[in-house]
């Protein structure tokens, strides 16, 4: 007899029969095709759809016996029971063990945890195990972890740094002297700097609808352009009124470009809007320009309550807790959704696009730019401070304290 050769029959129909059926077919169903085409075939069959195919003859052989056994497969299986490769866990005992072992010096959190995860990545640890014995690919390596209740996580902002023992204690004072302020039509107001950003066609985080394949080209590195220079964004958020006001600087982020600030709504808003306001209540983080150990921010408030011949009452947040201030979650991230996925490109862009910054439960903002110059490094004497007419409160006085003007005749400056 001759040996059959794929050339005696049509190769070309075969593998152009494979290639439509076996993107429908599941791993018995391409079996069973083989297995029936090299049936047809005749001698030889096997080794020439295996070459046609790409499928093992073992694989072929097996599909001619499920072609002639009289029971038929259970509906739903595609092998034997106890048919394919046997888990790596199972014949490489130690290799779960050595996994652990490899992820447990990076693991985060309680390992008692029901969830852990690992910052190795799959590569990595394949080629570790690999180093100790273990055949393993990466894509196994996965399979293993998540069966370990592994899984990849990014970080979560939740530490805030030291946790002052009178924090909750301030956070109520506040409150309380917020909510009495308030009630008595008193200006109320949250204070601080957002973000600085770059002034270019550089990358905004977000994403923003946009026709299919066209995004918006922007630079590849984040380098300063000195020419174009960097923006700092300063605001106010008046808690009675749901409104924000925000300064955009063009030099240093100081407490003179701070105060100024306030200056600056409370001249063109605050006091239109609270003609019988007889003190401004400050509401600011603890550090950064307007932080209570900052000397000049003291000095310019007493500067302003000179010219306003209002007091202004200060309440610091206590150390740690600056994503607690109003104009955080009420102001600023607002406007950063707003402004997502577009290029900060001029400073009148950026002013425009806070300006247009609403929200639902009616939210308004007016943003200006303030092209001072602010010099970093200004010093505030003792003799300077001695001078002020501050008043601290019974409770954390370097807290909360009160500048009142120090002529209470004064009337208020109009400039």
């Amino acid at each position: 007899m001759v040996p059959y050769s794929s050339s005696m029959v049509d190769v070309a129909l075969i593998r152009e029969r494979f290639e439509a059926l076996s993107p429908h077919l599941d791993e018995r169903g391409r079996r069973l095709f083989a297995a029936t085409e090299a049936a047809a075939a005749g001698y030889g069959g096997i080794a020439a759809v295996s070459r046609i195919t790409g499928i093992a003859a073992s694989t072929i052989g097996r599909g001619l016996k499920d072609l002639a056994a009289a029971t038929r497969l259970e509906a739903g299986r595609v092998r034997r029971s106890g048919g394919g490769r046997r888990a790596l866990a199972s014949t490489d005992r130690t290799l779960l063990d050595d996994l652990n072992r490899l992820v447990e010096p990076e693991a985060r959190g309680d390992p008692m945890s029901p969830l852990r995860w690992t910052c190795k990545s799959l590569r990595r640890l394949a080629a570790e195990l690999g180093a100790l014995g273990h055949r393993v690919s990466h894509t196994v390596v996965g399979e293993l972890l998540k069966q370990q209740k592994f899984s990849l996580q990014a970080n979560r902002k939740t530490r805030e740094g030291s946790n002052h023992p009178d924090r909750d204690a301030q956070f109520a004072y506040i409150n309380t002297q917020v909510g009495a302020a308030l009630a008595e039509g008193q200006a109320v107001i949250s204070v601080d700097t957002k973000k600085k950003e770059l002034v270019g066609d550089f990358k905004n985080a977000g994403r923003e609808w946009r026709r299919q394949g066209e995004p918006a080209e922007v630079r590849v590195h984040d380098f300063l352009i000195k020419e174009l220079g960097r923006a700092v964004p300063y605001g106010v958020y008046d808690l009675a009124s749901n409104a924000g006001w925000v300064s955009v600087g063009v030099n240093h982020d100081t407490a003179a470009f701070a105060v100024q600030t306030i200056r600056r709504w409370w001249r063109e808003i605050g006091r239109i809007r609270y003609p019988k306001a007889t003190r401004l209540v400050v509401t600011a983080d603890g550090g950064g320009s307007n932080g209570y150990r900052v000397r000049l921010w003291k000095r310019e408030l007493q500067r302003l309550a000179d010219e306003t011949g209002i007091a202004i009452e200060v309440h610091h947040l206590p150390p740690g807790t600056s994503k607690w201030n109003k104009i955080e979650h009420r102001l600023f991230s607002f406007i950063s959704q707003n402004w997502r996925a577009k290029p900060l490109v001029s400073y009148q862009v950026i002013v425009d696009l806070i300006s247009a910054t609403t929200t639902s439960t009616g939210l308004e903002v007016r943003c200006e730019l303030d092209t001072n110059s602010y010099p970093k490094g200004v010093t505030v004497s003792n003799s300077e401070m001695a001078a002020l007419n501050l008043e601290c409160a019974g409770f954390h006085g370097e807290w909360n304290y009160t500048v009142r003007p120090t002529n209470l005749s004064v009337q208020a400056v109009d400039s």
